[in-house]
């Protein structure tokens, strides 16, 4: 949709677009390696209880939940010597963000208990590390332009980044332990090697996202400014009503919600499902591989779709997708062909939801500043993200707790048939009920009418 009082920002070029694209890049390397690797990394290399290692990770994770509307409201209420309140973010945060990154996958040698303690403090700094960067990655989208077109686009270009970090992050991460020396020939890892090829790995990972931050923070820039300019700090209270108060940021928020379970509900068991099923933990690397390639040539069509159909359709879409695609692994999940299909559309929902989400983002914070008269870029992200990662870190306890109680034991090369069933599920019907939940809320946002509704508006005034 075209917006009559955008005209005086000029148009996105291709080199800011390439620069959201690195830094989506870095920041999904981070996301998916650590998503698909470090609960096995917990259990199978440091040899520390499944339970304990998914508790670990739902601290951690309501941690960054916690964290994101914290820090946040400190960059709604901070401003940079330039002028800029969210960019230089990337550029202040990408080395420690990197170190994190190489610290979860490192091996200390410590006793049982030590080693837990230890996971945990530096699963801690890595996700407030990781919402430091991630505010400039989520904020910048409606900062850059205020062009719908536009919008749209930079979210594409930072879908092809998240589909390439995905593939550096889960496609090139056995690989590299092979090249490391982790893997035997039938692509399993070797105790005495495992930890070695994980810290070398991650030292990999760490290098890409210091590349992915400089490059986002040189080749972009804040243009869109407030109605008005206004210092006054806004209290917590003030900004989770003007959050609140928006009918299309509320239902925006459980759309996230659904979106992020259903990829953590695929992603933490892909490599289970690879190892035990499947019979070697690399065959997860080709279905991983069948995921990207999905998701990355779905993102030249997002847009195409987005004219043609409209926002909700397209959304209700990709809601159908996520179902039609598990239908057959439902029915048969030791099919070898079942579980390729239900990753290839997977990539593909997970491309269109993707950008759908962040484009309605970008939209929200323009209606939220026109109801309110404050504008807030980091406020519309990392609050939404609060209840997205508690409904995640919720999942991956359930998921932990359902492994557990059925048996699951990392000493063990033949699980029990409970424990593969509860993989099979959170791989099938599981995100297939979420899905469902999803298309009802999609039903009830309308982000199209309520931004065109401002505009009219916006253009009467």
């Amino acid at each position: 949709m075209s917006n009559p009082v955008a005209q005086s920002i000029p148009r996105t070029r291709l080199p800011e677009k390439l620069g959201f694209c690195t830094f989506s890049t870095a920041s999904n390397v981070v996301y998916q390696f650590k998503s698909i690797y470090y609960l096995f990394f917990l259990t199978n290399v440091l040899k520390i209880d499944v339970l304990i290692a998914g508790t670990i990770l739902t601290i951690g994770t309501i941690w960054d939940a916690v964290n994101d509307p914290l820090i946040g409201f400190w960059a709604l209420n901070h401003k940079f010597k330039n002028g800029e309140r969210v960019r230089p973010l990337a550029v202040w945060f990408a080395i420690p963000w990197a170190i994190t990154v190489v610290l979860l996958f490192t091996d200390f040698g410590l006793q049982n208990k030590a080693a837990i303690a230890v996971a945990l403090i530096v699963y801690l700094l890595f996700e407030l590390f990781n919402t430091f960067v991630g505010i400039p990655y989520n904020s910048m989208g409606s900062l850059a332009t205020n062009l719908d077109t536009d919008r749209r686009s930079i979210n594409v270009f930072r879908n092809l980044g998240g589909a390439l970090g995905a593939g550096i992050g889960a496609v090139a991460c056995l690989p590299l332990l092979k090249l490391f020396g982790a893997m035997d020939t039938k692509g399993n890892l070797i105790d005495s090697m495992s930890s070695r090829g994980f810290l070398l790995t991650a030292c990999v990972m760490g290098a890409v996202c210091i590349v992915g931050s400089l490059a986002h923070y040189f080749t972009t820039k804040e243009r869109v400014k407030p109605i008005a300019e206004d210092d006054e700090k806004l209290s917590a209270k003030t900004v989770f009503a003007m959050l609140f108060k928006c009918k299309s940021w509320v239902l925006n928020m459980f759309y996230i919600i659904c979106y992020g379970v259903i990829n953590l509900l695929l992603m933490s068991c892909i490599t289970y499902y690879a190892t035990y099923v499947l019979g070697s933990t690399a065959a997860a690397t080709a279905i991983q591989a069948a995921y990207l390639v999905a998701a990355l040539g779905s993102s030249f069509l997002v847009s195409v779709i987005d004219r043609a159909l409209g926002r909700k359709k397209t959304m209700l879409l990709a809601a159908a997708l996520f179902i039609l695609g598990k239908i057959w692994f439902v029915i048969n999940p030791f099919s070898l062909g079942a579980i390729y299909v239900n990753a290839i559309t997977v990539g593909i929902a997970i491309t269109i939801t993707f950008v759908m989400f962040n484009t309605n983002r970008n939209n929200i914070v323009d209606i939220i500043e026109w109801q309110s008269g404050r504008r807030l870029d980091s406020m519309v992200s990392t609050a939404d993200n609060l209840a997205s990662k508690l409904a995640v870190a919720g999942a991956t306890q359930l998921v932990a707790v359902a492994l557990s109680v059925n048996g699951f034991d990392a000493n063990l090369s033949v699980q029990p048939d409970a424990a593969i069933s509860t993989i099979n599920a959170i791989l099938g019907w599981v995100p297939m009920v979420v899905a469902v939940l999803m298309m009802i809320v999609i039903f009830f946002l309308n982000i199209e009418k309520d931004t065109q509704k401002m505009l009219e508006e916006k253009a009467a005034a």
